[in-house]
């Protein structure tokens, strides 16, 4: 019994070494690695964010002066989200967001929202989603155009909820037949999202929101 006991305070003290070692080095490599991630990912965003901002709306670096909003059912938020303010001699121009479609064909669809001062947007684009490949992903700027479709748009130019549907429902948008239970979703969610915006205009391009500077306590 004593040998075994031995034996087994033997296998639980490397067991326990392992395990201190194996936690150390997840910690170096985090560690390591943690300054080339958020720059990929930085550089990721601004891409994207490129897509839907053109250079000429703004002269600051939105990624270093943000805001937050708060959650909201109609962005689909839970959470507390980043608002990327885009400015032009110091005015506010265009409103760089998050927001949610809920009920997408395979789950949620996250979207980045680019919202002009004066309500129309700049652009739309899916930041993540798991929409059937080859049906439901044609919403995804890699895979098509269809995204684009919403460049220009308002409130003042599609002013009744009927035309924020594609033409199936009546509405006015394209939609690729058999998938439009994923379009469907995309466009709810960007008219909330514009609807939001629009009653809560401050909330986006009040130039004196405080805003974050990256580096700043």
């Amino acid at each position: 019994m004593e040998t075994v006991l031995r034996h087994s305070s033997k296998s639980g003290i490397i067991l326990m070494a392992f395990a201190i070692v194996g936690t150390a080095l997840l910690a170096a490599t985090h560690l390591s690695t943690r300054d080339i991630i958020a720059e990929s990912e930085k550089q990721a965003k601004l891409e994207l964010i490129a897509q839907i901002l053109p250079k000429e709306l703004y002269d600051n670096d939105i990624l270093k002066e943000t805001a937050q909003l708060p959650a909201a059912p109609e962005l689909g938020n839970k959470d507390a989200t980043p608002l990327y303010v885009a400015t032009l001699a110091g005015k506010p121009s265009v409103s760089v967001f998050e927001a949610i479609a809920p009920d997408g064909y395979s789950g949620k669809i996250k979207l980045l929202i680019a919202l002009k001062a004066d309500g129309e947007l700049s652009g739309v684009r899916v930041v993540d989603h798991h929409e059937t490949p080859g049906l439901g992903d044609y919403v995804d700027i890699a895979k098509d155009k269809w995204i684009t479709l919403f460049d220009g748009l308002s409130l003042a130019k599609y002013s009744g909820d009927t035309d924020w549907k594609v033409k199936k429902d009546g509405g006015k948008f394209e939609h690729r037949s058999g998938a439009t239970v994923t379009p469907r979703a995309v466009i709810k969610a960007v008219h909330k999202s514009l609807t939001f915006a629009a009653a809560n205009h401050d909330l986006f391009f009040s130039p004196h929101r405080t805003v974050k500077k990256e580096g700043a306590k």
